[in-house]
């Protein structure tokens, strides 16, 4: 797929995927997420690749969806584009966004700006938030007659809790970068002028981890971090744990230590 809306770059091991669309302040659009669909998928499949960071080109991260591009369009009677109707969250047809990211390999989002709407909750399931002082984060659905998508009202609150998180949903108030750090929104807060590095190096010393293990946790995290049933959560990982057992990643990592090297995985 040819990248309009979006760059991609491979820096080693990291992917750095930059929203741009800058005049717009990056404003999501359908085509912008079957792009970063296909390039997340593009990283999935590369080896070499170890971790993902995405960032927004200009003074905004994502200014939530295009009005133009797809709400004035849905009230005229058009769809948007990709069968966004038959989507889940306004998501194109058959992209299940919240899967793929909890899927995929690790992903870090470096909010320089403005992430509100989507903007923001498109990067709930993302591993790691960095932010900067400059950043601006809101759940303004409520302020355009419209409740929240992307199973941002259960991930929210995983984050920041109910109280906050129901706060932040009925008011459709900005948080400023620093106040979401404070709340628990943002897992790291850097300067403006090193927010991509302060990701970059978040995502390299992930990266530097196997590949297997890394998605295996992150599917343990998905399926547990609710359970009330431990047994249950005991299990899976315990499955997991055997599957493990039987990896050449386990194997180098404890050849490694016995060598007294830095382990290879990839």
């Amino acid at each position: 797929m040819a990248y309009e809306q979006i760059l991609y770059e491979q820096q080693n091991e990291i992917v750095l995927l930059t929203l741009n669309r800058p005049e717009k302040l990056n404003a999501w659009t359908p085509q912008m997420a079957s792009e970063l669909a296909d390039a997340i998928g593009r990283a999935n499949d590369e080896r070499s690749v170890g971790a993902i960071v995405m960032t927004g080109a200009g003074r905004g991260f994502c200014a939530g969806a295009d009005m133009e591009a797809t709400f004035k369009k849905r009230i005229d009677g058009v769809d948007p584009g990709a069968n966004t109707a038959g989507g889940d969250g306004g998501m194109p047809a058959g992209l299940d966004w919240v899967a793929l990211c909890r899927t995929a390999k690790p992903l870090v989002a470096a909010v320089n700006g403005a992430a509100v709407g989507i903007g923001m909750t498109m990067i709930l399931p993302f591993d790691v938030i960095v932010a900067s002082e400059q950043a601006k984060f809101g759940m303004l659905f409520i302020k355009m007659g419209l409740v929240p998508e992307l199973g941002s009202t259960n991930l929210l609150v995983q984050r920041i809790g109910f109280g906050r998180a129901s706060e932040m949903c009925l008011s459709g108030r900005l948080y400023r970068g620093d106040e979401a750090a404070r709340i628990g929104l943002v897992d790291r807060l850097a300067p403006v002028e090193a927010l991509v590095d302060t990701a970059i190096g978040v995502a390299r010393e992930i990266a530097a981890n196997p590949d297997p293990q890394l998605r295996m946790i992150k599917t343990l995290l998905s399926q547990n971090a609710m359970a009330t049933d431990i047994a249950a959560v005991q299990r899976r990982e315990t499955e997991m744990l055997r599957e493990c057992w039987k990896t050449p990643e386990h194997r180098e990592a404890v050849q490694a230590f016995l060598e007294k090297r830095p382990p290879k995985f990839r």
